[in-house]
């Protein structure tokens, strides 16, 4: 009974060390399991213990910035590349200002003349035979024109001459018996001024009258690009487009299609418009002038109806100069029945003529055409102020209908309804690009 448990023992403590032995190797071979883990670098970051507070990760940059200055941003820089774009499009224009004023100015006169064009060509007459006869015949009357004003200032200088010193005398005289309080001693003062400063300034108009001579080198060649352009605008100025709409990417083209007849419509409609109430307004007033016995008063009336092309300042300044030359040549009496007829005739064509004549093809805001107007000044001059508005109508009526073309395209290609709702759902009407008539240019 004594060796039992000894034995036992001993059994015990084998099946201990064999159950130790196949620990060590299950942990053995769960490490050759395992992928072999890379040696710490020198300088890396321990990992913070587990007992270590948590830290929230650093937000996004983008999701930092408010959405109101994001959107700034992001309309700030596509404002500083238009302003680029437009800084280095008008540089070039100025580079080029003779050529693309002689363009205009072909494209105005090739929009008042295409009419006869088309109306030459559907009597039977040839395209080329059309063209030549219309040219010729606008040439013509504009020379007419210009040479008639030039024939009437010379032939009554002299006369002019005369009766401004009188008028200037009588103007001193009522200078002196107005109730302003003029003395002669101030008269003859300014009068001193006014002659000591053109005599101190002789060199300064020695170099303005050679300028001068320049600047009647340049309107000749302007003329002359004028007049070669508007001959081929208006022989073929539908070929011309067509190759110009060649130029415009594919996608936009159905766009550019049906803005192209569009603007040259309200281009048509302006030009039209403006000559038949520069007419009428140079016809009135001229009467008038010549009712008064105002000197030269159809050459007036000729810059009266040539300043009519530039809106709201020409009308100002055709009738001072009207009213100038009433003042000095038939005194202040008839200086204000000038007046008095400049501005009824004005106000019946801002109010009746132009609203009639013109109507809603090219309605501008006035204040657009204000700024319209002081911009194309200050750009390029008197060239610029004449084509401005024109500008500007032309493109209104461009963005509206590439607006329109707009919603009509995504309301097109937009997925349709379904359901119930399929039969109530009808397709919005838009302009296209074939929409509406031919115009005259395109027949």
């Amino acid at each position: 009974m004594s060796k039992v448990p000894g034995w036992l023992g001993r059994v015990g403590a084998g099946l201990t060390g064999m159950a130790e032995r196949w620990d060590e190797r299950r942990k053995e071979a769960e490490k050759d399991d395992l992928p072999e883990a890379a040696p710490p670098a020198p300088d890396s970051v321990p990992p913070p213990p587990a007992y270590a507070p948590a830290v929230a990760a650093r937000p996004d940059p983008v999701a930092a910035i408010p959405w109101g200055m994001r959107v700034a941003a992001e309309a700030g820089w596509r404002l500083l590349v238009l302003a680029g774009t437009l800084w280095v499009l008008m540089k070039a224009i100025s580079a080029v200002q003779l050529v693309v004023l002689a363009f205009v100015a072909a494209l105005l006169v090739t929009a008042m003349l295409q009419p006869t064009v088309a109306r030459l060509r559907r009597l039977g007459l040839p395209r080329g035979l059309a063209t030549a006869v219309t040219a010729i015949a606008g040439f013509v009357v504009m020379g007419l024109v210009g040479w008639f004003v030039v024939w009437q200032v010379l032939d009554n200088l002299d006369n002019l001459s005369d009766r401004v010193r009188d008028g200037i005398e009588e103007l001193k005289r009522w200078l002196l018996d107005s109730p302003f309080h003029v003395t002669e001693s101030q008269i003859n003062d300014i009068a001193k001024n006014l002659s000591d400063t053109i005599g101190t300034n002789t060199q300064e108009i020695t170099s303005a009258g050679l300028q001068g001579v320049t600047v009647m080198v340049e309107i000749l060649t302007g003329i002359l690009l004028a007049m070669f352009s508007t001959l081929f605008l208006l022989y073929d100025g539908k070929r011309i487009w067509q190759w110009v709409l060649r130029l415009v990417p594919a996608q936009a083209r159905g766009g550019v299609a049906g803005a192209g007849p569009r603007a040259w419509r309200t281009l048509t409609a302006y030009v039209r418009g403006t000559v038949l109430v520069a007419l009428i307004d140079a016809i009135f007033i001229g009467l008038g002038l010549w009712i008064l016995d105002v000197p030269l008063a159809v050459p007036l009336a000729v810059f009266i109806f040539l300043f009519a092309f530039i809106p709201l300042v020409g009308a100002v300044i055709s009738g001072a100069l009207a009213v100038v030359v009433g003042l000095v040549t038939q005194g202040v009496f008839t200086a204000l029945m000038v007046l008095l007829v400049v501005l009824a005739v004005q106000q019946i064509e801002g109010h009746v003529l132009q609203p009639f004549i013109l109507g809603r093809a090219v309605r501008v805001h006035p204040l657009a055409v204000v700024l319209a107007v002081a911009a194309g000044g200050l750009t390029a001059g008197i060239g610029g102020a004449v084509v401005a508005v024109p500008l500007v109508a032309v493109t209104n009526t461009v963005v509206g209908y590439l607006r329109a073309y707009g919603r009509e395209q995504a309301l097109r290609y937009a997925p349709g309804p379904h359901g119930a709702t399929a039969s109530d759902a009808a397709p919005a009407s838009g302009p296209t690009p074939d929409a509406g008539p031919k115009t005259e240019e395109q027949e």
